[in-house]
C-alpha cells in the first residue's frame, strides 16, 4: 500500500506545526519552502485541514495556520484514513468481476485495510514527533530564523 502524494503532504504540514515554542502562526510559503513544495497544492491540503478541524487559520497580514488541538488528540490512523479519502483497496464492480459474491479475497483486504488503520490508531502525532524527529522539526525553525 502506498499512501498518496496529498496524505504526505498532509502529514508534512501536522508534523510541521508541532513546534512548541512559535510566537507567531505559520505560513503556507514557509512550509513550502522549507519541505521544497509546490505552493499550490499545499494550499489545497491546508484548505481540507481546516475544514477537518485539524488546524486553526487566520487571513491576512499576520495571519497563518497553528495546530487546532494538543498534539497527543491526533490518532494517525484516523489522520491518515480521512487525509486518503477511506478508499477501498479493490473494487469489484470496476471492472466487474466475475468471482463477485464468490471470492474472499476482497473481504481478507477489506479486514487488513481496517487492521492497518487500527495499528496506526495506537499512535499520535506526538509519538511521530518524539525525538530525533523533534530535533529536525526544531532544525528546520531555526534555519527559518536564519534566513
Amino acid at each position: 500500500m502506498q499512501l498518496t502524494h496529498f496524505t504526505d503532504l498532509g502529514l508534512r504540514v501536522l508534523i510541521y506545526l508541532t513546534f512548541p515554542d512559535r510566537t507567531e502562526p505559520v505560513t503556507i510559503s514557509e512550509i513550502a519552502s522549507q519541505f521544497d513544495i509546490s505552493r499550490n497544492h499545499l494550499v489545497k491540503v491546508v484548505h481540507f485541514l481546516a475544514q477537518q478541524q485539524w488546524i486553526v487559520t487566520t487571513r491576512g497580514k499576520g495571519g497563518g495556520m497553528a495546530l487546532a488541538q494538543p498534539i497527543d488528540k491526533y490518532k494517525l490512523g484516523q489522520l491518515i484514513s480521512t487525509l486518503e479519502g477511506h478508499t477501498e483497496l479493490i473494487d469489484c464492480a470496476k471492472p466487474a468481476c466475475g468471482l463477485k459474491g464468490n471470492c474472499q479475497l476482497k473481504h481478507i483486504l477489506d479486514r487488513a485495510h481496517k487492521i492497518f488503520y487500527e495499528a496506526l490508531d495506537v499512535y499520535t502525532l506526538k509519538d511521530a514527533v518524539a525525538t530525533p524527529t523533534r530535533e529536525a522539526i526544531i532544525s528546520l525553525h531555526q534555519l527559518r530564523l536564519s534566513r
